[in-house]
């Protein structure tokens, strides 16, 4: 079997737009290296750390699209199922009152789903969240990254495989273990893949075990 080199993987994962615009494959490449060692620093342990990474809970999400993602009118429909984890990351900050701010990790896999097609879509999510210690309420936004099957449903092409994600929501237990959140959610590639893909906006439902 013939082995591939990163030089032949890595064009199917990112693609050019434009085979005479060899710029803005390597944009592509610096941004997606810069989201992979932000994530890396972030999960390094440093001697200040009095928490470890620990898992906070899992939820099952539905989301439905929204009106149209920021900036762009979509040109389809759009749902999304999924199952997702939440880890606690190191790094909080809590007042004497007991609200404060803290640092998550949200991982992701289901399928999005459009155009009559299915694909495969998993992110990776760093969040900061403000609320109560005992994470009873909280309120978190974060950016991160997402990775699709194939990028093209119908019409709509979302320019590459490499999606960014932006997300803030609200987290509330309801009876613990149980608990419900609501989350915003948008991909774009950011203009990564040229200015003609388009990116799509969820409203997302969860039901939530509290670890």
């Amino acid at each position: 079997m013939k082995k591939m080199g990163m030089n032949e993987i890595l064009p199917g994962l990112f693609p050019l737009t434009d085979p005479m615009t060899p710029s803005l494959y390597c944009r592509q490449q610096q941004m997606i290296l810069g989201l992979a060692c932000f994530l890396w620093l972030l999960l390094q342990p440093t001697p200040s750390i009095a928490a470890d990474v620990s898992l906070l809970s899992v939820s099952a999400r539905y989301a439905l699209s929204g009106s149209s993602p920021i900036g762009e009118q979509t040109q389809k429909d759009f749902r999304q199922y999924d199952v997702a984890a939440t880890l606690r990351l190191p790094w909080q900050w809590y007042h004497a009152s007991g609200w404060g701010l803290s640092t998550r990790l949200v991982l992701s896999g289901g399928v999005l789903t459009g155009a009559n097609e299915t694909n495969a879509i998993a992110t990776i999510v760093p969040v900061v969240a403000f609320g109560r210690q005992d994470e009873r309420f909280s309120i978190d936004m974060g950016g991160g990254g997402a990775l699709l099957s194939d990028y093209k449903f119908g019409t709509q092409n979302f320019g590459g495989p490499f999606q960014f994600v932006w997300t803030f929501g609200l987290n509330l237990l309801l009876y613990s273990p149980v608990g419900v959140a609501y989350h915003f959610q948008h991909y774009s590639d950011a203009t990564v893949y040229g200015s003609d893909s388009r990116g799509v906006d969820l409203h997302m439902f969860e039901l939530v075990y509290r670890y």
